[in-house]
């Protein structure tokens, strides 16, 4: 077709290639908000009855305990340390699940597609399994509190010991499930941590020997466990739990991080 054709079309007939601008990209804590909400109505669903066996594992662990604890620093390690437990089941060993199964399923692509931040998917999920291990703890502590005759009053140091301890471990779960080949494994990765916690966080801790203990300093449940444990004394060492906190809060974004990082790995790929 000669030139002079081409330019007498009409402008509505010549073909235009050109791009439509991409929307922008949604914004860190309204995508943090719905990836929370969306993952919490999950888990609500789908989580009650995994709860329930958290929650009655650990009050059993303490029934057996008490057989062989009488009081103390090492019934208040029992207990804070069971009470802890429910946190790593949810927040370790079933999000590493969670986000192997995500990972193989090709669950990790449709986020892809989204214009949310990785940090929203990551923090929403870890946000969301964390919350869930809410009633689980309470019911746990006040539960222990009555067996081994501690004190209730401070329990609301809750509040903080869940959140933190939650963001620790969740981070912990999200990276092990991110970073795992195949689901089996982040399976049992997930299983291994939450049986470190167990061994860990409930056993009183001047029970360990030396290298199990030093281990213990690594786990990132450990700074819950002592911040909850020293709440039950008469007079607690306020600044010792404050500090014990600051660490578990500054663990948790170091594993919230990595978890992000492993997040954008395993997306591209």
């Amino acid at each position: 077709m000669p030139a002079a054709a081409l330019g007498d079309r009409p402008a509505g007939d010549v073909d235009d290639h050109v791009a439509a601008p991409l929307a922008p990209r949604a914004r860190l804590l309204p995508s943090l908000a719905a990836v929370y909400r969306a993952q919490l109505s999950r888990a609500r669903v789908s989580r009650i009855p995994l709860l329930f066996v958290a929650t009655f594992q650990s009050i059993g662990i303490m029934v057996l305990m008490r057989g062989v604890v009488d009081g103390g620093s090492e019934a208040r390690a029992v207990v804070a340390g069971s009470a802890v437990l429910v946190v790593a089941f949810v927040a370790l060993n079933l999000l590493a699940q969670y986000f192997g199964q995500l990972r193989a399923g090709g669950g990790l692509d449709h986020y892809a597609t989204l214009p949310v931040p990785p940090a929203a998917v990551v923090l929403g999920a870890a946000g969301a399994y964390a919350s869930f291990t809410v009633p689980g703890t309470v019911v746990t502590a006040v539960a222990g509190s009555l067996l081994f005759g501690l004190p209730l009053g401070h329990l609301w140091i809750l509040v903080a010991v869940v959140p933190l301890s939650g963001a620790a471990l969740a981070g912990l779960g999200a990276a092990l499930g991110l970073l795992a080949p195949r689901p089996e494994l982040a399976t049992l990765l997930g299983q291994l941590g939450m049986s470190a916690a167990l061994l860990l966080g409930v056993l009183p801790p001047e029970r360990l020997p030396g290298p199990i203990g030093w281990a213990r300093d690594l786990l990132p449940s450990t700074y819950g466990v002592e911040a909850l444990a020293r709440t039950f004394d008469a007079r607690p060492d306020w600044a010792a739990v404050c500090l014990d906190l600051a660490v578990c809060g500054a663990v948790g974004l170091v594993s919230l991080a990595v978890a992000t990082w492993a997040y954008r790995r395993a997306a591209v790929r």
